[in-house]
C-alpha cells in the first residue's frame, strides 16, 4: 500500500501525516511513502489551468498506477479517484483514510478507547458530494465519541469555504463561508469539530480565529482517532 500524503498535508499540516503513519504502524499495515511525491494536480484543474495541471497529473500517474493507494486529502481523494479515470481513462485502486480506518477498526485491528467527548462533523465537498462518501467517517466517529449532527450535513452539507480557489483568490469570502460552518457546529454544542479534508481544517481552523465569540477546536479524523488509541 502506498500512502499519499498530498501537498497539503506535507507541507502544510504535518500532524495529519504523522498521526495516519502512526494508526497505519498500531494496526500493523505494510505501506510506504514516495520519497519525491508529485501533487495530485487537484489545485491547478479546480482553479482552470488545465494544461498544467495534465502535465503534473501525467508524471504521478507514473508513480501511482498499479499500486493500492490511501490518501488523508479529501481533494486529491476526488481528483485520484474521478478526474484521472475521465482524462486519462485509468481507474486507481484509491482508498480514503476514512474508510480505511473504519475497515481496520471492523477487523479488529484498530481498537480504539471511548472518549467521553462531543464531537461534530464536517462533510468535504469533494469527499461527500464528488464520491459519495458519507458513512465512513461517521462510523469511525461513533466507535470513539458520542457524535452530534449540524443542521446541514451529507449531501446537504454547507462548504467550508476553501474550495474551487476561493480561499486564494477570495480569502476574505472562504472566511465568511467558515465561519458560518463553525457557528452552525457551535450550536450543536460540540467539543471538537471533526473533517477529512486538509482544505477544510485550515479554512475552518482560520475562521476560528476571527472575530467569532467563541472558538472551536478544529481536527482531522486521524488525528481525533490516534487519541483515542493513545489513551
Amino acid at each position: 500500500m502506498l500512502y499519499f500524503r498530498g501537498c497539503v498535508v506535507r507541507e502544510k499540516l504535518p500532524g495529519i501525516g504523522m498521526a495516519t503513519q502512526q494508526i497505519l504502524d498500531k494496526s500493523g499495515t505494510q505501506y510506504d511513502i514516495l520519497d519525491e511525491e508529485n501533487c495530485c494536480g487537484s489545485f491547478l484543474l479546480r482553479t482552470g489551468f488545465k494544461d498544467d495541471a495534465l502535465e503534473l497529473m501525467k508524471n504521478t500517474l507514473k508513480d501511482l498506477e498499479g499500486k493500492k493507494i490511501v490518501v488523508s486529502c479529501a481533494g486529491c481523494y476526488n481528483t485520484l479517484k474521478n478526474d484521472y479515470k475521465e482524462l486519462f481513462g485509468v481507474e486507481l485502486d484509491v482508498k480514503h483514510t476514512s474508510t480505511l480506518f473504519n475497515e481496520l477498526i471492523k477487523q479488529g485491528k484498530l481498537k480504539p478507547k471511548e472518549l467521553f467527548i462531543n464531537i461534530c462533523y464536517h462533510d468535504p465537498c469533494h469527499l461527500g458530494r464528488q464520491c459519495g462518501e458519507y458513512e465512513s467517517p461517521r462510523e469511525v466517529l461513533r466507535s470513539i465519541v458520542n457524535l452530534v449532527e449540524m443542521e446541514n450535513i451529507k449531501e446537504n452539507s454547507d462548504c467550508c469555504g476553501a474550495g474551487g480557489g476561493v480561499k486564494s483568490a477570495h480569502p476574505e469570502i472562504a472566511i465568511e463561508l467558515g465561519q458560518k460552518r463553525i457557528e452552525e457546529a457551535i450550536s450543536t454544542n460540540a467539543d471538537i469539530l471533526v473533517t477529512t479534508c486538509s482544505f477544510c481544517l485550515m479554512n475552518l481552523q482560520d475562521a476560528c480565529k476571527s472575530k467569532l465569540k467563541k472558538e472551536l477546536p478544529v481536527m482531522d479524523l486521524s488525528e481525533l482517532l490516534l487519541w483515542a488509541l493513545t489513551e
